[in-house]
């Protein structure tokens, strides 16, 4: 079950301002849905000089109880392969999915507070972008209101 989305360059070589759909791991909002811990200390939310900059892996877990329902490729272009990857996911109510993760599994059942999968760093294909989990509802709705 892959599932192509479109995703375009503009929304990821956009200014610092984080779009609704494109939320940060260390967001307070962010953290409601799915928490990620850091491999390493990350500061200013992952923003900052490049010393600080969020270029590790980070594990994103369940927010509640999801079932995992197949890969979801994030761009045709084959120089964003280090990136290209992503989770299609249900559960209370909601389908939503989540690019750039590297998820533990494709199918099968995610428990509350198991891991999901790890963060993909973004920096090799977009220079200078702090690396995040970009949300999408299935039926293309603004997810704000679930953060």
């Amino acid at each position: 079950n892959t599932r192509k989305t479109d995703v375009t360059e503009e929304e990821e070589e956009g200014d610092d301002e984080t779009d609704v759909n494109t939320l940060c791991c260390q967001s307070v909002r962010w953290s409601s849905l799915v928490s990620c811990a850091a491999t390493t200390p990350v500061t200013g939310g992952g923003q900052g000089t490049d010393g600080d900059k969020d270029t590790t892996a980070q594990a994103v877990y369940a927010p509640f109880d999801v079932k995992l329902n197949g890969k979801v490729i994030v761009y045709t272009d084959p120089k964003k392969a280090a990136i290209n990857d992503g989770i299609n996911l249900s559960g209370e109510g909601l389908c939503f999915k989540l690019f750039y993760v590297k998820p533990d599994k494709y199918s099968g059942v995610v428990k509350k507070g198991q891991r999901i999968g790890t963060m993909l760093t973004m920096q090799s294909v977009y220079p200078g972008i702090t690396s995040h989990v970009h949300v999408q509802m299935c039926d293309k709705s603004d997810p704000t209101k679930f953060f």
